[in-house]
């Protein structure tokens, strides 16, 4: 539980964190004094700033110097002091026109709005991609040459997904069209996981009607896109060097290496993910509250994103220094992911 603060230490708090999102740098009483307009004296801010301490709420990094929040200083700035900023116009535009689905796959998507998320954080984004669960319009097999075919999918919200399979040797053009045929004739309308079991099934049925070639072609279709859609979905990370902006030290480069490991094991993100699988919204995950990058020193800040079924289907947002723009960020995350959610279907 956080403690009351009065108006005078939330006011003083408020500058405290505002300073250190902008310099990284400690804040003194004279600097706070002059910037509330001489209202409460140096030694009145002192002693306010003396009682956030005993709280947790701030620290001194040495003798004599100002003082910085600790994590539990930035939640309560967070959860009750911070007020979210608007996105302009023109960064709307941006996020809705990198973020339009016409013509790309699923992961080209996903990879612009988290290179984009990135560019305008100036933080790492990062994006665990959603199953594939939109329903289909298209498919088709286009021969390649050297024993290969590429597969055209389309779904019904306009996302292309692209496959290259391995053709049985001998197969004639006719059987690619009449893979093309089969698999258009049963899959419209029925998403990838309700494919499988329906192919299957129909292939049973009609074997007399597809030469074992075309058979062939089908099941091999059918089998890339399943391995396609792992079960926990597919992790990106953009924008890792943004993180090394403000490294001043060996420590600071040591954190930096441990949040790298730590984005390289999908495992660790996708735990991030899970924890915002029951919660609506922008969630927030401050230095060492948060388990998984702990020894980073870094925040998180992500957001889910749900189907048209409402069901979360994935998630996307930043990871940088406790010191990020909460204000500005909070509010970035948020409409990326519902930008993104209309367009997975």
């Amino acid at each position: 539980m956080f403690p009351e603060l009065n108006q005078r230490s939330r006011d003083i708090l408020k500058l405290i964190v505002e300073a250190y999102v902008e310099t990284g740098e400690p804040v003194g009483s004279r600097l706070l004094s002059r910037q509330l307009g001489a209202a409460l004296s140096p030694a009145t801010i002192r002693n306010a700033m003396a009682d956030m301490e005993d709280s947790g709420l701030l620290y001194s990094p040495h003798t004599s110097a100002g003082r910085l929040p600790t994590d539990a200083g930035l939640r309560l700035f967070v959860d009750g002091i911070l007020e979210i900023g608007n996105l302009t116009e023109q960064e709307r535009e941006n996020i809705e026109a990198q973020s339009a689905a016409s013509g790309r796959t699923m992961p080209e998507l996903l990879e612009e709005a988290t290179m984009l998320l990135s560019g305008l954080s100036r933080c790492a984004g990062l994006v665990v991609a959603p199953k594939q669960e939109t329903a289909l319009k298209h498919v088709e097999f286009v021969a390649l040459g050297s024993g290969q075919a590429l597969v055209v999918l389309v779904a019904e919200n306009g996302m292309v997904e692209n496959r290259i399979v391995d053709l049985p040797l001998g197969l004639p053009p006719s059987s690619l069209v009449k893979a093309s045929n089969f698999l258009s004739a049963h899959l419209v309308g029925k998403t990838l996981q309700e494919v499988e079991d329906t192919v299957r099934a129909e292939m049973g049925r009609q074997r007399a009607e597809l030469d074992a070639l075309t058979q062939a072609v089908v099941k091999a279709g059918v089998a890339i896109w399943s391995e396609g859609r792992s079960g926990d979905g597919v992790l990106i990370v953009r924008g890792q060097s943004h993180l090394l902006d403000d490294v001043t030290g060996i420590a600071d480069l040591e954190r930096i290496r441990a949040l790298f490991e730590a984005l390289e094991e999908k495992e660790t993100v996708l735990r991030v993910i899970e924890k915002t699988g029951g919660a609506e919204g922008v969630q927030i995950f401050i230095g060492a509250e948060n388990d998984l990058f702990a020894q980073s020193g870094c925040s998180v800040i992500i957001a889910p994103f749900a189907n048209r079924d409402e069901r979360i289907v994935g998630a996307i947002g930043v990871v940088g220094p406790t010191r990020m723009n909460y204000g500005r960020i909070i509010p970035m995350v948020d409409y990326t992911a519902k930008i993104v959610g209309g367009l997975v279907g």
